[in-house]
């Protein structure tokens, strides 16, 4: 596990992302608890986010019937954030994200409302934060969770952002990612 020293010291290579077209890195599908599932393409659909994973099962702590939250259908986390908290590609899974992108997901780039091409499917960024949790701790340690939840961890999204689906389609390792248009 890297020290907060050592992860600051990653922060140029982590803004370093493109902000034009970036490239989808790793397609992860959580079909169970704590189970998770490398895949080299992915349907993303408007109504079940990841299909064939447990997001509309696990539902929701943040909504009042406890269903699933429309606003965190997919997460996305920027695969260089994920390298500087888990290193190897390997343990990127464990962060629970979906989508793993080699792109500027920060706030000033992707507000909130912003549509997002990723492979044939279309997403929109949501206003609801992606924050650490204490799995995220357990697996990355703790000056992972502080790094990403400083006030710069969170304007860049280092924990990741979440989204919705707006346009159903396929996505697969490799394929690009760029902004489609930003809310006003």
């Amino acid at each position: 596990m890297r020290t907060l020293e050592e992860l600051d010291a990653m922060l140029d290579g982590i803004r370093a992302a493109p902000t034009e077209t970036g490239v989808v890195a790793l397609i992860v599908r959580r079909p169970a608890v704590d189970e998770r599932e490398v895949m080299g393409e992915i349907h993303l659909d408007v109504d079940e986010g990841a299909v064939g994973d447990t997001w509309r099962a696990r539902g929701s702590g943040s909504t009042p019937d406890g269903s699933a939250d429309p606003q965190a259908q997919i997460t996305v986390m920027n695969a260089r954030a994920a390298e500087a908290v888990a290193g190897d590609v390997s343990r990127w899974p464990l962060a629970g994200d979906q989508i793993y992108v080699d792109f500027d997901i920060g706030v000033a780039h992707l507000p909130p409302g912003t549509r997002v091409t990723i492979g044939d499917a279309e997403i929109e960024v949501s206003e609801k934060p992606h924050t650490g949790c204490r799995k995220f701790a357990a697996r990355f340690g703790a000056d992972a969770l502080k790094f990403v939840s400083t006030p710069v961890g969170r304007k860049l999204r280092l924990r990741g952002m979440n989204a919705r689906v707006t346009t159903s389609g396929t996505v697969r390792a490799g394929d690009p990612i760029s902004v489609r248009s930003v809310s006003v």
